[in-house]
Parts: structure tokens; sequence; C-alpha cells
């Protein structure tokens, strides 16, 4: 394969199909005129319906064309203004307004609002850059251009008109306007602090409108409540897209969109039916109604819109609480370049959800989602999104190197570069997710502050933002009147990774908005009137500083102070709350190492995270001083009954108990074979298998070892001589249910019940393993004494084993065994100098690992272990260190031609199945991780890497990081070569336990963010499935997914199935 990796595709072709649904939006619109023509057409139609409203004052739609004809004749006639050119309007909210607006269009100027409230210096800048000579204003703007600009002043240019007797308005209708002229032009805000000028033409706007209309949004018995400021583009759409469709606007007093009790009095007195303004403005009308009982200023709403900002979870809450009725919520998405909105979405207000949708695109515009190297992304992966579409803006006027860099051409067709990543479900809708521009790295972690937004505004806060300051601190300032500091954080904790929480939360009543009602992050109060370095940031001035009490609390104390550079910290202050993180966190580690003179693996990282405070660690530090090192055995080759664990039965071990809480869930690491029995005429003796085990149990001592923890920490294990028990009532060993007893009891709620049972396992006795008999062939009745030791047809075998004492590579030799034990029903031969996993347990810890130390600190150098991989996911991780070990299962079975072009081209290329399967699964993170290049996951190997321990039950495997730094540019041929080479290069390596590998890279097993992939391949041999005991066959049965649990976060697991078949699966290993 010699296309680039960047270049492969994860699209299915359903996906496909679903994404061309999305962009079906052709609509067969109305012929396209200038705004001004569509205008006149309303006045032709209803002359004297009611144009304008403002308060007491109104036009009808004849009268304001009068007007506009008398104004337009003044620009023509009296100011000169030719077709194209730019005319600026600065005016308060009134009817000359409407008038201006439209009289620029009429006689085929371009509007370009400017905003009453912006400094006359930016005002003027404004108007230079965009080489406009002519402004219109009225009494209260006419002040800010005086000696510098050409001004009209609308009110004295309309009374002074109406002296004139006989207008000639054929002058009008010699304008050259078309379609394809620049309608307007808005600024907008740019990176580098300097205003774009945007042009959209009068197709453009058309369009838009027609969309709207189309979707059954905006219609022309609508009376639309004119909310936005001139200098957002909705106040277009709400005038001259009003006037358009022959509607009626009711404009507002100047700052009325702020005075709550005067905007819901004239939604009722007025019958507003219509209204499109940002979330925050909609929250705090409705949070004013709600509170003052005035929901009747909603009675006549038939169209609420959202756009601008996200529409949050908290305003649809107040909405609910409104009591609003017989009204639609449409949540709107778009940007100015596309002309007022490109997507849409019916908000469901029955429907609790934890983020609104942005919905699909409006009729004739279309989205496209890419990944940085402008490929398509799958369902659920965020991309970037490019809208097209009749909407499209025209450029920016003047920046032909910004139009360049806004404007993509996709497939002929041109498209906006948003900036903005959204995802799609598989119902076909859009998500968005935030933008790349508000993502931060801090203490190389890499942070989307959006993230952090999203779950603050899933408590009450009912607007956030979150900031970087002074390179070292997030900051989270929130809006809010009864949430404090604390509930805060104890949210951010249970939702977020520790990296992610912010240092501090400043709660304000409201935070600061733009012109365009957005949050306006240049006016955020300084985080240093907040910040105090004297204090723990959850402290107030009366909360008593607690001091050290002895020796090791003041050293520590010492250390705190010096390395966050505070003074009076309280020993039981935490760290994170005062300005600490991870990487200080870090230094406190290694200065405790030095200080106290500990070994390195004796103190650990995770303890020190999770208790974060002076007192805390000085507690550990104390026991890690006065525990002895456990010293380690030498080679022998006696038999033992009692050694230290083996490293992978430690580790297993320790994460049972922690991650897991094995009291309630001690099955995470069960691993069951199911057999059936296949034929009519096989007669299997219980009793047999019975003695079967019991042989089995006796010949690998390993599945009658205990596994013990001392108040030192060291795990420890034990060898027993287990007799097999047989009970029918206690969950070990060997047990025969008969479900003929129970016919309504279902065969796979029985197993489910059985695999998940709380106490199926005991470490700390030794048991490992249980059989159960279930027999469900034959009512009681038939059964004859001599029957009842028999297995029929469908009668099925269980085994479980504990993960701890067996292996995938232990299947074949456990049933070899036992298949061998059942035929000559007595004991198997024995070795006497013959190894057992006790030995090979002291044998590892034996071996001179210090090559192999250096080889993996090497491999490893440089990577950020907690960096994660930025994978699509449907739910939030959980940041608690507690798993449920709950499993959602995905399996796929690949047809015999993909199993067969996967093994030819492992051949031909003189790789492993292993290597192949791990190079496509490297390319296929790469593509879904949008491109991260420093990929580091977990692979699993058998890690028999001796002889002698070919044929010994056991939990061999071992878990270690694979890094790879690929060049998107390598093709997948090159990627392969590259991932053989790693391959071969640990695989002399393996036996390198991963507890050493963290400790020598001074993390924690719970922070090593490698441990949450993991890529598993293995070759199944065909007599697996199968279970021969004396002649009679048994075969295996697949387990229902639904009851598996598994260790790790994202396992993908490759089976080749007698090296012919492969599957996918993430099954046991």
């Amino acid at each position: 394969m010699k296309k680039s990796i960047y270049e492969l595709s994860l699209v299915l072709p359903d996906e496909i199909l679903l994404m061309k649904s999305m962009n079906n939006t052709q609509v067969l619109f109305p012929s396209f005129t200038c705004i001004h023509h569509e205008f006149v057409r309303q006045v032709m139609e209803h002359p004297q319906k009611v144009a304008v409203e403002l308060d007491d004052q109104s036009v009808t739609y004849d009268e304001l064309l009068y007007y506009v004809q008398v104004l337009s004749l003044n620009l023509l006639n009296e100011q000169r203004v030719i077709v194209g050119e730019i005319v600026c309007q600065c005016v308060e909210r009134s009817l000359s307004m409407v008038i201006g607006m439209m009289a620029i269009e009429m006689s085929g100027g371009v509007y370009c609002p400017l905003s009453p409230r912006d400094p006359q210096y930016r005002l003027h800048v404004l108007m230079k850059e965009i080489e406009c000579r002519l402004v219109l204003v009225h009494y209260l703007t006419e002040t800010k251009f005086i000696n510098n600009f050409v001004s009209l002043n609308l009110d004295s240019a309309l009374i002074n008109s109406e002296d004139e007797s006989h207008v000639n308005f054929d002058r009008i209708s010699r304008v050259l306007a078309t379609e394809y002229s620049i309608a307007y032009i808005i600024h907008t805000s740019g990176s580098t602090g300097k205003p774009k000028a945007l042009q959209a033409s009068h197709r453009n706007f058309s369009n838009s409108i027609y969309s709207l209309v189309h979707s059954y949004t905006f219609n022309e018995n609508d009376t639309v409540g004119q909310i936005a400021r001139c200098s957002f583009d909705n106040h277009i759409q709400e005038i001259l897209g009003t006037l358009m469709i022959g509607a009626t606007t009711v404009m507002l007093r100047p700052r009325g969109t702020t005075h709550w009790e005067y905007l819901s009095s004239v939604l009722e007195k007025k019958q507003i039916t219509y209204m499109h303004t940002v979330p925050n403005l909609l929250y705090s009308l409705f949070a004013y109604i709600v509170k003052s009982k005035k929901q009747e200023a909603l009675q006549y709403l038939r169209s609420l819109c959202s756009v601008g900002e996200p529409f949050n979870v908290k305003l649809l809450d107040l909405i609910k609480t409104s009591a609003i009725r017989k009204c639609r919520i449409w949540n709107f998405y778009g940007q100015t370049e596309i002309t007022i909105a490109s997507t849409f979405h019916l908000v469901d207000v029955a429907v609790d959800k934890k983020r609104i949708e942005i919905g699909v695109p409006l009729p004739n515009y279309q989205c496209i989602i890419q990944d940085e190297f402008s490929q398509s992304v799958v369902l659920g992966q965020e991309g970037y999104l490019f809208t097209g579409g009749v909407g499209v803006f025209a450029g920016y006027l003047g920046r032909d190197d910004l139009t360049s860099k806004a404007l993509v051409d996709i497939d002929g067709e041109m498209f906006y570069r948003t900036g903005d990543l959204v995802k799609m479900d598989n119902k076909g809708l859009l998500h968005y997710q935030g933008r790349k521009d508000h993502q931060i790295k801090l203490h190389g972690q890499r942070i989307e502050l959006g993230e952090i937004e999203r779950c603050l505004l899933n408590t009450s806060v009912s607007a956030c933002v979150a900031i970087k300051w002074d390179d070292d601190h997030l900051i989270a300032y929130v809006q809010s009147s009864h949430i404090d500091e604390e509930q805060l954080r104890k949210h951010c904790q249970s939702h977020l990774p520790h990296h992610m929480v912010p240092s501090l939360f400043i709660v304000l009543d409201k935070l600061p908005l733009n012109a365009n009602g957005k949050i306006d992050r240049k006016h955020l109060p300084p985080p240093s009137s907040h910040f105090s370095h004297s204090l723990p940031l959850n402290y107030t001035n009366n909360s008593e500083i607690k001091t050290p009490h002895d020796e090791i609390e003041s050293a520590v104390h010492t250390l705190w102070c010096d390395i966050l550079q505070q003074n009076n910290i309280s020993i039981d202050a935490n760290i994170f709350t005062i300005g600490g993180h991870s990487l200080l966190l870090m230094q406190l580690y290694h200065r405790y190492q030095t200080t106290f003179h500990l070994e390195t693996n004796s103190l650990s990282m995770r303890d020190l995270f999770q208790y974060p405070t002076i007192r805390e660690h000085a507690r550990f530090i104390f026991r890690t001083i006065n525990t002895s090192k456990y010293l380690q055995g030498c080679w022998s080759s006696l038999h033992l009954i009692q050694a230290p664990a083996s490293f992978a039965q430690e580790r297993i071990f320790l994460d049972e108990q922690i991650r897991f809480s094995s009291k309630t869930n001690n099955t995470i690491y069960a691993i069951p074979l199911l057999y059936r029995v296949s034929s009519a005429n096989s007669h299997i003796s219980i009793t047999r298998l019975h003695h079967a085990l019991q042989i089995l149990v006796t010949k690998h001592s390993i599945l009658g070892t205990a596994l013990h923890i001392d108040d030192n920490g060291t795990i420890s294990q034990h060898c027993f001589n287990v007799n097999i028990i047989s009970d029918d009532i206690k969950p070990y060993g060997f047990s025969i249910i008969n479900l003929h007893h129970d016919k309504d009891h279902d065969i796979q709620q029985t197993i489910n019940e059985i695999i998940n049972h709380c106490e199926l396992f005991d470490l700390r006795k030794g048991r490992v393993i249980h059989c159960h008999i279930i027999r469900q062939s034959r009512p009681n009745e038939y059964l004859s004494s001599k029957d009842d030791d028999k297995l029929t047809k469908d009668d099925l075998i269980l085994f479980n084993i504990h993960h701890s004492a067996f292996d995938g590579t232990s299947i074949s030799i456990f049933l070899r065994d036992f298949s061998l034990a059942y035929e000559t029903d007595c004991s198997l031969p024995l070795d006497n100098d013959g190894l057992q996993y006790i030995d090979y347990s002291v044998y590892e810890r034996q071996m001179d690992m210090t090559f192999s130390s250096d080889f993996w600190q090497s491999q490893l150098h440089g990577y950020n272990f907690e960096c994660r991989l930025s994978l699509p996911t449907d739910r939030q991780r959980s940041s608690s260190d507690q798993r449920s070990g709950l499993a959602s299962i995905a399996q796929i079975s690949f047809d015999e031609d993909i199993s067969t072009a996967f093994l030819d081209y492992a051949s031909a290329h003189k790789v492993t199945p292993f290597q192949l399967g791990l190079a496509t699964f490297y390319a296929f993170l790469f593509k879904i991780s949008h491109g991260q290049s420093d990929l580091c996951i977990a692979c699993l190997n058998a890690n028999r890497y001796k002889s002698e321990l070919q044929n010994i039950i056991g939990m061999f495997v071992a878990t270690l990081p694979y890094r790879i730094q690929l060049d998107s540019n390598w093709s997948f041929d090159e990627l392969v070569k590259h991932v053989q080479e790693k391959s071969l290069s640990v695989l002399e390596h393996s036996h390198y336990p991963l507890q050493y590998i963290l400790a020598d890279s001074h993390i924690s097993q719970l922070n090593a963010s490698f441990l949450e992939t993991v890529f598993n391949f293995l070759t199944v041999p065909s007599d697996m499935a199968h279970l021969s005991l004396n002649g009679a066959t048994l075969e295996q049965v697949s387990l229902d997914p639904s009851w598996e649990s598994k260790e790790m976060d994202k396992l993908s697991q490759i089976f080749l199935i007698d090296n012919k078949r492969a599957k996918l699966s993430p099954l046991p290993i």
C-alpha cells in the first residue's frame, strides 16, 4: 500500500450514505432578486399591513415604501451614491433605522452598520478601512462624525422631503443592482484584533431568508421582535428579512433588550410570535419572567430561536419551568460568513438531554466534516466543519489573503472553513464540540477548555468560561448566585481528570458580554484579585491553619512551602486547591525519595494523588520508612509451597483490589470456558469429571494457590493440597445444577449468575477454579440412579478459572490434561523435578534486568504518560479510580476473503499476523485521534520465553507499552516495517515487568494512559473448539457477550482461528 497513512479512510459505506443524505437539502426557491425588489413586491400585495412598530409609532408597508423612496432619491441625487458604494449607518433603534437600511439597498448602495455604542475613534477607523465617505446618522449620533466624514441626518432628510409636491421615482428604477451585488458589510472580530469587513450579496441573504421560511421557522404571518444589535448580522434578518416576506417588525426602544420588564411587556402587548437571539439573553429574560410570574408575556410566541452560542441544558430547563406552550424551540448554528445560520434543530422540550444538537443543514446548505488532513471522519468522531451552499459569503473586503484561507474548494463547490469541531451521530444529527483555538497545553497536557465549560454547565450555573492564566493555572469564571467554589470543585473532580480541574473558580453574578451578547473574555476580572498565595484557595481568613505535629510532617511541610513558594500551608490543605498540579506533585515525589532516602518503588504516586495533603503524605512516608525491604528468593530447584507472588499475579491482585473492589466484584478476572455435550450417544460420567479435575489440580499446583498481602504490602503465594469439594450449594469446587427442576429458569441467566457470583473465587484460600455441571436434558421422574451419574446431549460443563492462575495459552494445556485425566481416570505422571508456576515466580525475580531497564527507559524517553489518546467517545470518561468492570462488547467476524488477504499480506511482507494487526491498529488510532503521531498503547505478550514454561498452567502474560512515533506521510507498507522492527526489539525485553517500567518512569498505573488502550493478537488452535472425553465430544459454546466484564478501558483483540479465519473481539486473554 503506497498511499500515505493520512489518506487511509475509516468511513464505512453506510456512513457515506448517511452523510450524503444529510446534505440532500436541494429545494427550488423563487427566482432570485434583490432585497428591495422583494420588499416592493410585498408592498404591492398588502400595502396597508403594518410593516414596522416601535412603542406607539408604526408605519404600513405603503408608508414605509414612500419614505424609503424619498431617502433613496436623496442618496442618488444629492449624495451621488453609485451602485456598489458602501454607505454606513450609525443610528439607535428607531423607525429611521429601518428606512435608512432599505433606502441604502434601493439606491444600489452597500449597507454597513456602525454601533452607536462604539468609541468615536473606532467608528472613524472602521470607515477609513472600508473607504466609506458617507454615513447616515440621526440626532443622537450626528456629533460622532462632525468634520471628518459626509454625514446625512435621516430625520432632517425625511422632514425636508415632505415639502416636495412632486417626487420623481423613475430615477430609482434605473439603479442596476443585481442579485450578485453586495448587499451589506458586517464587521467581525479578527484573530489579530483587527476587524474584518465581511461581504454578503443579495443572493446570499435572499437564500438565507428562503431557507428559514422553507424550514417553517419564519413566515409572513409572524410579528418579529427585533432583538439583535446592529453589529450582529441577525438584525438584518429581523428587519430586512421580515420586510422581504411580508411580516411585521417590532422595534424596541434603545437599550430595551436588557430592560426585562419592558421587553416582556412588548412581547405581550405586541403579540410577538417570532424571536431570534442569543442564549444568554434568553436565559436572563426567562429567569425574569419565571421569577416575576409573567408567563403571559410568552403566550403568543410561535417560534423561539437560539443562535450565536451553544444552547445549554440550563436554558432548556428554565424554558420548561416557564410553562411556555404552542411554541417551537429552535437551536440555530452558523457564522456571519455563511449568512445568519447554516444548521437548525427542533429542540424536544419533553426529552431530558445533556447537550443540544445543532441538527442538520438548512435547505440548500451543505455540511462536510473533515480531519486535519482534509479526510472524511467516521460517525462519532470529531472533525472540522465546512459549510457550503448559497449562503457562503462573497469574501472579506480588501483581504483576498484571508478570503482564500476561509474558503475551500471541495468537489467544485465553495465551502467556508468554520474552525468549529463537530461530530455526527448515527441519526445524521450534528453536535457542536467547541473550537481548537480554545485548546491549550498545560504542563504538557493538551486541554480543551470547552470540555471544562461543558462540564460546568451541567451544574446549576447559567454561563461559564475557562481560561489559562499565568501559564500555570486553569481559571473558571461562572455566572451564578447560589453556588460556591467547593461545589464546583467537587463536581469537576468527579467528572474531569486531575489536570483539567481549575485551580480557581471565580463566581460572578453576571459575566461581561460583548456587543453581540457573547461572553467577553477581555473584560473578565483578573484572577490575581481572587488568587491568594498566602492561604489555600478553599480557606477563608478565619479558617484554622493546622501546623505540623512531628518531625516528618515538618519536613514534608518545608518541601511543600519550597516547591509551592508559599508560607503557612495547613497540613490538611489539598495541594490542588492551593495552586498545585501533577508536575509539582511529581517534584515532591522525587524530593521525598532523596530527603527520606526511599527506595525507587517504595512510595506510591497513586497514594500521593489520592490523598494530596501534608498529613497524609507524612503518614505514607512514615509507613515506608518502617517497612523493611522484602528479601527476594534465589534460584532453586526445590519444591516450594510459599514464595513471593509473580509480577503478573501481583499486578492482577492489586488491580482487582484497588480498581475493582474485590469484595463485591471478584469476577472481573474470571476466565470462563463453556462446553456442551453435542452427541446423544455421548455418555459422560460426572464422577470421572470430578476425579479428573482433582487430578488436574494436583498436577498443576497453581490451581490451588492462595495469594496473601501482609501488613507491609508484600504479596506472597501459598500452594495448598486442594480437595475439589462436590457441593451443590457452595459456589466453589465442583457443583451440579439440575435445570430441569426449574423449567422457567433461563440457561443464559443461570450461567450469568454463576460467572458473576461474588463468592466464585477466594484467592486467600486458593479457590481459583470451579466446575459447574449444568444438566437440562430430562425431567426428574425419568432419572434412574444409574443415569444420575451421566451427562447426555445438551448438558453443559462450565469451567471458571481466575486470571491470576491462568492465561490464554493455559487453555490448551488445561484441556489436554483434563481430557487425559478423564480418559485414564488415574493420576497423571508427575515430574518431581519439573517446574511449577511458583518456581517461575522466584526465577523471574532473580534475573538480571539492568539491560532491559535501560531499553525501556530509552523507548519511553520524552513520552508524556498522562497524555491520553484523543478518541471519540459517546460518554464522559469517569475520573474515578474505581471501575465497575462492565463492558460494552462489539465483535466483528471477517469473511474468508478479508482473512485470506490479511494473511497473504503478512506472508508477502514477511511479517507476523501480530505485527500486521498492530500496524493496522496504529493506523486506525492515528486516523481516529485527529492525527496523533506519538502513539503508545499496551500490548500483551505471552511471555513464555523459556522452553520449560511451555507446558505450565499459570499467568505469564506481560502487559507492555508499545510506542511508535509515526510520520503521517509514511505509506502503510512503511508503517508495517517500523512496527516489525519495534516488535522484534521488544521481544528480547518482554520479561521486564510493567511495575518496573512504571516505577522507572515515576508514574503510577492509574496515571499511565497507555494502559487504557490495549491490543492483543491470539492464534486460536482448532482443538480449542472441542473437548474430547474418552471418545465423547463436547463443543465449545460462545458466551453471551452481555455478561462480560473488562479490565481495560479499551481493548482490541484479533483472533486468528486455526490460521484461517480472523475475528476482531475483546474476549478474555
